[in-house]
């Protein structure tokens, strides 16, 4: 039994995620020439919704059908991304790689989407879930198991790495927002923004980023700065990387909370 206040904070963390996911997509202006449209931020957005008409029935937007073939889509794109960074790192790619952990993420929502089985005898909460007011159950329970326990791990390691500050703010407020491809980031294209600006800063590329208010940037661990500029207050804090592997951790946690739930 789960009680219908913990779904609804639940739904509203999810909201949050998705906004702050608009905001971070707001600032990069991806409708401009240049700019470089992250691809977690996207995923991030549309979780942040999916997550939160399934704990709510009256924040559910799309049909069950179309969020598969959404997190599809996301599935296959991270898988691919997985992929090529495995050719060039190895297993650092699964273990340490920032795709690995979308990719669970969208393949979890793909599941979760695709295997529901009704609701349970007796059951009742995630009524967003069918729009129903039972609990719903989810087909092959020990698939459900084995993400939840893959999605606990990340989010362990993901908090692990907040606290040992590998997302400092000196890293993570090197935003490519507005970044030329000229500068050598269209092949990174869709990487966390700290981790693009890392990848820029140690390849000696500049990095210019568009913004109504920006400060100098100092490169972390002693590095050269870059001859660029990084948006200030909160703006920074919302392009930073740690921003980002918040919202991931956001919701890892709580869609390991799902799953486990509905088994």
């Amino acid at each position: 039994m789960t009680p219908a206040w913990i779904l609804d904070i639940l739904a509203a963390l999810m909201l949050v995620v998705a906004a702050v996911s608009a905001a971070r997509l707001g600032l990069a202006r991806p409708w401009q020439k240049g700019a470089v449209v992250t691809d977690t931020d996207v995923s991030h957005l549309f979780m942040g919704i999916a997550m939160a008409g399934m704990l709510a029935s009256s924040l559910t937007t799309l049909s069950n059908g179309a969020w598969d073939l959404i997190f599809a889509l996301f599935t296959v794109w991270f898988g691919y991304r997985v992929v090529r960074d495995a050719r060039s790192d190895g297993v650092r790619a699964l273990a340490g790689g920032h795709c690995a952990p979308h990719l669970v993420h969208s393949a979890a929502m793909l599941y979760m989407f695709a295997a529901l089985a009704g609701p349970a005898s007796g059951g009742s909460g995630m009524a967003g879930m069918g729009g129903g007011s039972a609990m719903q159950t989810l087909r092959y329970p020990t698939v459900a198991f084995v993400f939840a326990l893959i999605l606990v791990g990340y989010t362990i390691w993901d908090l692990d790495q907040l606290s040992g500050k590998r997302y400092s703010r000196a890293r993570a407020s090197l935003s490519l927002a507005g970044a030329p491809a000229a500068a050598g980031v269209a092949a990174l294209a869709g990487a966390e923004p700290g981790t693009m600006a890392a990848g820029a800063v140690a390849s000696g590329h500049s990095v210019q980023v568009a913004g109504p208010e920006t400060v100098p940037v100092q490169a972390p661990d002693g590095e050269a700065a870059p001859a660029g500029t990084a948006p200030a207050g909160a703006a920074a804090w919302l392009l930073s990387a740690g921003t980002t592997v918040g919202c991931r951790i956001a919701m890892g946690a709580t869609m390991a909370f799902m799953l486990l739930i509905m088994i």
